[in-house]
């Protein structure tokens, strides 16, 4: 299967093949022609596998040779971060540069005057975090009369982050006939209750095991005390000559903390999370980016969306409370099919952490002490884990009874497609 197959017109394959991929990925094999034909979606997909584009190729066919006269957005995405509204945007620009789209992103941190003299210009998709898309709302800034698509991303981080009344006040505002998509790392109850308020029929689409790790990542655990992680660090980035690592703490203060001891040892490591400003946290990612920063330190919530190419290293300073948040974290490495390290330091105190992530991923993580770095209190042994076996399927879920809109807009897209691809003709 190729791009081709989807009917895609030649613009969007011509920005696929420019962007350099020619198979499509088990998540936009699955979803993109569902999209096409205009059905609610809820789908589940692991970190780095070309999640965005699988909704967002679809949503651009759906625009092409649609001219927006009324200014108003027809496509809204709502997404829990800053960071990963602007990866979106940048997906958008970039799988839509040889069409006539206009899209934007708007979140909270920078000046609001900017982001409502965008919409007053007109956008046919609007990107969006929550609050933000509320205040513009309440401002009269944007209209949601003309919204044909709704995409919720990453709804599992929405419903961690509280973002959840936010999302239902906005749902009450759109259009009840509408398409729409949900995607979410994992389907927990909470969620599955969200997706009935949500979707009507819905075809369910789930392209790997419940929050399994990529296979292209591999993974190491160094044992040792708490007090020497930093010190541990520091070695390991120095004598193995790192750069570009994405160094992952509990909480904001141990990020700032970690960062502070780092550059005693001469060590250029920026944080990011929450209470920097946008400004800050763009500033330490483009850095980082371009090499003027070697190490990168994130809570989980502010690096939930960051997008880095090729990111080669993920470390896990401390083990995250939840299980599902391993996965979410080294997703960010052995991203497009290329290979990654995911490095844990763990010290005893963390072992019921170890045994979840251990049973989550069916697999045990391999131990590995660094001489000079033995712990002084042993990590305990991990439990035995029973196998669970992967699943990859597509399922139509019981729902309310659609109307014939779905069908009639399936026929105007496949007329506009056409029509568009006679004109390249």
């Amino acid at each position: 299967m190729t791009f081709d197959t989807f009917g895609l017109v030649e613009p969007l394959v011509r920005a696929v093949r420019e962007k350099g991929y020619k198979i499509p990925t088990p998540i936009q094999s699955a979803t993109i022609e569902n999209v096409l034909k205009g059905r609610d979606l809820m789908a589940s997909a692991q970190t780095g596998t070309g999640k965005t584009a699988a909704f967002t190729l679809p949503l651009l066919q759906r625009l092409a040779g649609n001219l927006n006269k009324n200014k108003h957005p027809k496509v809204l995405v709502l997404t829990p971060t800053r960071e990963l509204a602007a990866q979106i945007q940048d997906s958008i620009l970039t799988y839509g540069k040889h069409l006539d789209v206009s899209s934007t992103a708007v979140f909270g941190g920078v000046k609001i005057g900017p982001q409502m003299k965008k919409l007053r210009q007109g956008v046919d998709i609007l990107v969006a975090t929550p609050g933000r898309l509320l205040d513009l709302h309440g401002q009269n800034a944007v209209n949601f009369k003309h919204i044909e698509v709704l995409v919720l991303d990453e709804a599992d981080r929405m419903l961690d982050m509280g973002f959840i009344p936010d999302i239902k006040r906005i749902q009450s505002r759109l259009p009840e006939e509408k398409q729409s998509l949900l995607f979410s790392a994992t389907f927990s109850d909470p969620i599955r209750t969200l997706a009935k308020t949500m979707l009507q029929n819905p075809i369910e689409v789930n392209v790997a095991a419940k929050n399994s790790a990529a296979e292209t990542v591999q993974h190491h655990l160094h044992p040792v005390d708490k007090k020497q992680k930093s010190r541990l660090l520091s070695h390991l980035i120095q004598e193995k000559g790192w750069t570009q690592v994405l160094v992952f703490t509990k909480t904001k203060h141990g990020a700032n903390r970690l960062v502070k001891d780092l550059g005693k040892r001469k060590i250029c490591a920026m944080p990011i999370h929450g209470n920097k400003s946008q400004a800050q946290r763009t500033k330490a990612l483009a850095d980082f980016k371009r090499g003027k920063v070697d190490i990168l330190v994130a809570t989980d919530i502010a690096a939930r969306g960051l997008d880095i190419v090729q990111l080669p290293l993920v470390v896990n300073f401390d083990l995250p409370h939840v299980a599902e948040d391993y996965v979410h974290r080294i997703g960010r490495t052995g991203r497009a099919g290329n290979k990654g390290q995911a490095i844990s330091l763990v010290s005893a105190d963390e072992i019921k952490q170890l045994q979840g992530i251990e049973r989550l991923i069916n697999r045990h993580l391999h131990r590995e002490e660094v001489e000079g770095f033995e712990p002084d209190h042993a990590l305990p042994e991990s439990n035995p884990i029973v196998k669970k076996e992967k699943s990859s399927k597509i399922t139509k879920l019981p729902g309310k009874k659609k109307s014939n809109r779905r069908s009639r807009w399936s026929k105007r897209t496949n007329q506009r497609r056409n029509r568009t691809a006679s004109g390249n003709k």
